[in-house]
């Protein structure tokens, strides 16, 4: 945890809570032990989708569909959300998870290596969610930038690591040094970019937000 306990747990007594049916779906990923968006990054989507309402949204990272269904039922705008997923068991999951919300019009699902389908996408994108491999990020970025239109916004969570990254790469296990090593490399290629304008949130795990000029 990067911000102290104390702090998040009063942030997070103050959310007024999801949809019933994310809040199930919530529940479920919890009891089977799957990573979804933490509350208060949750709440944060909900503000970003408020202040920019966004019609085409591109996610990086479908795990079992809750973050997609989150934009597709809080965007105040209508939308058409394209999401990636690669990992084969998680997948049946978010089709009918997206099935139950009743977005399966709103929100297409694309199965395989987002290194790959990255490159064969042409539509541009008012926002653009990473929320995939940590240690792809890096590499997913060329096509993120391609695909996301001027003065569209791309977020990425989970680039702080539990606060190792601060840390020497030395200090972190040798099975994480490979992650610690691309997500350093990527918070330095979207803070140096021209083409982007960057903030790093001290959010959950760590959220950073993109502007393309």
């Amino acid at each position: 945890m990067i911000v102290e306990e104390r702090y998040v747990s009063y942030m997070n007594s103050l959310n007024q809570g999801n949809t019933p049916l994310l809040t199930e779906i919530e529940r479920e990923a919890i009891a089977d032990r799957v990573p979804i968006i933490r509350t208060e990054m949750q709440q944060f989507l909900k503000t970003m989708l408020c202040m920019r309402k966004p019609e085409a949204i591109l996610e990086v990272g479908a795990a079992i569909g809750f973050s997609s269904v989150l934009m597709a039922e809080y965007n105040p705008v209508p939308c058409k959300i394209t999401t990636i997923e690669n990992y084969e068991k998680r997948i049946p999951i978010a089709k009918e998870n997206i099935s139950r919300a009743g977005y399966s019009d709103v929100i297409t699902l694309l199965e395989g290596d987002a290194t790959e389908i990255l490159k064969e996408l042409t539509d541009s994108y008012d926002l653009v969610f990473m929320d995939a491999a940590k240690a792809q990020y890096i590499h997913f970025l060329p096509e993120v930038k391609r695909l996301l239109k001027s003065g569209g916004v791309l977020i990425s969570d989970n680039v702080l690591q539990d606060g190792d990254l601060i840390q020497s790469r030395f200090a972190v296990t040798r099975r994480d040094r490979t992650i610690h090593k691309r997500m350093r490399e990527y918070l330095y290629a979207i803070t140096h970019d021209e083409e982007l304008v960057t903030s790093i949130l001290p959010l959950g795990d760590g959220v950073t937000v993109s502007v393309k000029r």
